[in-house]
């Protein structure tokens, strides 16, 4: 026997109650979790062009103009924008948010991602959205650069494929970085965010590379061993390990370490027997600690971090953000310390829309 109302619905003749039921619970709009509060969340303010593959419409606005850039936005506005090189990661954040809120349902210790961009605001990127991605929050500056407001939104990690923009804001003392897409498709994980940082320069200051580009490895070798129990200075992203780090710690005291759902390692060109006990060292000093540390002697990066298949990967030299991405990882340039007054990174020609 039917349940009451089931008559005429497609397929629901004969079906047992619990199918029927959930039928029609599919037909209902879904209510949408609740966005925290930005001084409560760790925000992660992506660009458009990171998150999104927008080549046509950036073509068109550098060979047409804006007028015919947002005509375009409206044209088609009802064709969600194709994943970027940031859409695994800030999926992968999302599936940490749902667990934490499983867990912790009124705790707003959560991811709050904050979608940036130079459109203005009759081109509302929110129209075409993947109907699977969960944002709330848009800045839309009409042209004007996205910087001067990642302060308000309380950033931990700002990224862009604008190379100046990321610039701007880590002189601004936030953490940001210069995201690529990689030059093949490596399947990351849905479940667990993975995120591998380099040391120097990244996690820690460029104190260590000045003294490789002063003085050579030797000097670098000795410096190492008699600072070893000196900490070094914070660098540009130990904020955001910090941040992992106590989301880490609420999977940790539900017991649940060995299947917590956020994973971190450092990937380093330093060798474990010189100069890898003060990385560690350091780590300790500030309470934090990664999942794995991986100590390569100046062994090539991209191979390892193909196995890790990391959502993100960041670092300070462009060639081993080069090296990750060909073997498909996604890298990211974080632009700080003596290597970028060495050498500018070979990056793509910036525009006046660039996002």
């Amino acid at each position: 026997m039917e349940p009451p109302g089931t008559a005429g619905a497609p397929g629901a003749a004969g079906r047992p109650w619990e199918e029927a039921k959930a039928f029609y619970d599919n037909l209902a709009p879904k209510k949408k979790p609740k966005s925290p509060k930005p001084e409560n969340a760790i925000t992660i303010a992506v660009s458009s062009r990171a998150l999104f593959r927008m080549e046509e419409e950036q073509k068109i606005y550098n060979e047409q103009g804006v007028e015919a850039y947002v005509k375009y936005q409206l044209d088609h506005e009802n064709e969600p924008f194709l994943p970027g090189a940031a859409f695994p990661f800030v999926k992968a954040l999302e599936a940490v948010n749902t667990q934490l809120r499983e867990l912790y349902p009124d705790s707003e210790e959560l991811f709050d991602i904050v979608l940036m961009t130079n459109n203005h605001a009759q081109a509302h990127p929110g129209v075409r959205l993947p109907s699977d991605l969960f944002i709330e929050r848009f800045c839309m500056t009409g042209g004007n650069s996205p910087i001067c407001y990642l302060k308000a939104y309380h950033t931990n990690l700002y990224l862009s494929s604008d190379a100046e923009k990321v610039s701007g804001a880590i002189e601004e003392g936030i953490a940001a970085a210069t995201i690529f897409s990689p030059s093949k498709d490596l399947e990351v994980s849905e479940n667990q965010l993975r995120v591998a940082f380099d040391g120097d320069a990244v996690l820690f200051s460029d104190e260590s590379e000045q003294i490789v580009k002063a003085h050579g490895l030797d000097m670098f070798f000795e410096h190492e061993k008699a600072h070893e129990n000196k900490p070094l200075a914070q660098g540009p992203l130990k904020g955001f390990l910090e941040a992992l780090g106590k989301l880490q710690k609420k999977f940790y005291s539900k017991g649940l370490r060995m299947e917590c759902p956020i994973r971190t390692y450092l990937v380093t060109a330093r060798s474990a027997a010189s100069s890898g006990a003060r990385a560690l060292k350091t780590l300790r000093s500030w309470g934090l600690e990664t999942d794995e540390a991986l100590f390569l002697a100046g062994a090539p990066k991209g191979p390892l971090l193909k196995k890790i298949r990391p959502h993100i990967f960041f670092d300070d030299q462009m060639f081993h953000v080069e090296g990750a991405k060909e073997l498909g990882t996604v890298a990211a340039h974080v632009p700080y310390g003596i290597a970028q007054k060495h050498k500018k990174p070979a990056q793509e020609k910036q525009t006046p829309n660039s996002k």
